[in-house]
């Protein structure tokens, strides 16, 4: 039992050390592991988050990658990089930027006025002030013919063409007519739409407006997204019927069947229905995360649950508020499979809180990134 015990914590922690977080401790960037312990002891002047299973570390003013027990697989050689995404890396070198695979290997893509970061399998190119895709073959898939390709997600990305948004999916094809002045993000096939000063949503690529509604914004999480009437906020369905009238001033998604919302100044927490489960006594308020807790702002932030105790007392920072921290970058706040990044303003430091409150590792740093893999 006792042996079987302890292969389960080493693969645990092989498993929890794929996942590591940024940090600086004593002026170098190392790695932490998710129970808390260094993957790479701080060693780097300078450092980024690891991405597509590689991270981009400095040596003598020299750009390479490291793996996760902090060997280097690509020398650093580079004068500047970005993130590897579905195998492939912008990186410059003598003032060009080119691509290059997890070998280091320099790849031949179609000309382009600018070189692009891959998402999700495909990259932006730009001839003659058009924007078209390509894959990680380095095959046209879209020729450039749009004004703006944004980010994909799950597969599908706005577009805009002749001052007119539309959504296509990674073959190219149209799956939201282009016409609109304005578009949300695709979620269940639905998305919102506005055309002149009318909203509305968008199933199976038909538009059906909203009476009265002046702003809506993605589903994100749930089946409810919140919309604006007037100056008020409510919540609408994904046939744009309103489950929760509006009479809110402000309001954020529904995640665990809870929304924050603000009327006034003070934000609380709503159910379904639109009744009150956490009350509006807080200075500012965000979604609950998948562990079930909440950033809740008093003085500083602190965690709820769902039935709106405090667990973690308002000591903290989820922002970078008036530090020089990396959240500007990436700015997910609260609990992240049961860790929260936060920032103590009275030292200067940032740690990561688990959901009892206790810090991991008992470590404290001088700045921090979110874990990744």
């Amino acid at each position: 039992m006792k042996k079987f015990l302890i292969l389960f914590i080493v693969f645990a922690q092989s498993v929890l050390g794929q996942e590591l977080a940024l940090v600086k401790s004593d002026g170098k960037f190392g790695y932490i592991s998710k129970i808390g312990e260094y993957a790479i002891e701080p060693k780097f002047k300078v450092a980024k988050n690891f991405s597509d299973g590689l991270a981009a570390a400095e040596e003598d003013y020299k750009w390479g990658f490291i793996d996760i027990k902090g060997n280097w697989v690509i020398k650093p050689t580079f004068d500047d990089v970005k993130y590897f995404n579905s195998g492939i890396c912008v990186v410059a070198k003598d003032k060009q930027w080119f691509y290059i695979n997890k070998k280091g290997e320099t790849l031949k893509m179609p000309p382009s006025d600018k070189v692009y970061d891959f998402d999700e399998g495909v990259a932006v190119i730009k001839q003659d002030e058009k924007i078209g895709l390509i894959n990680t073959k380095g095959d046209i898939i879209v020729q450039p013919s749009y004004q703006i390709i944004k980010s994909f997600s799950d597969g599908f990305a706005q577009v805009k063409k002749d001052n007119k948004w539309g959504v296509i999916d990674k073959t190219g094809k149209v799956v939201v007519s282009i016409e609109y002045d304005d578009l949300g993000d695709i979620y269940k096939s639905i998305t919102w739409g506005k055309k002149g000063e009318i909203f509305g949503l968008i199933v199976a690529n038909k538009f059906t407006a909203i009476e009265g509604v002046t702003k809506i914004w993605d589903f994100e999480t749930s089946d409810f997204t919140y919309a604006k009437k007037g100056e008020k906020v409510g919540f609408i369905d994904l046939k744009g019927n309103w489950v929760i009238q509006p009479k809110f001033d402000k309001a954020r998604a529904f995640v665990k069947n809870l929304a924050p919302v603000c009327e006034g100044k003070k934000w609380g927490y709503v159910d379904m229905k639109g009744n009150y489960v956490v009350k509006p006594i807080y200075d500012d308020a965000e979604v609950f995360s998948k562990d079930g807790f909440a950033p809740v702002k008093e003085k500083e932030w602190g965690f709820i649950d769902t039935t709106g105790k405090m667990i973690i007392p308002a000591n903290y920072q989820i922002s970078a508020g008036g530090l020089a921290g990396l959240f500007k970058k990436n700015n997910d706040k609260g609990f992240i499979n049961g860790l929260a990044r936060v920032a103590i303003k009275s030292e200067k430091k940032y740690c990561f809180l688990k959901t009892d409150g206790s810090v991991l590792g008992n470590k404290k740093f001088e700045q921090a990134e979110l874990f990744q893999k």
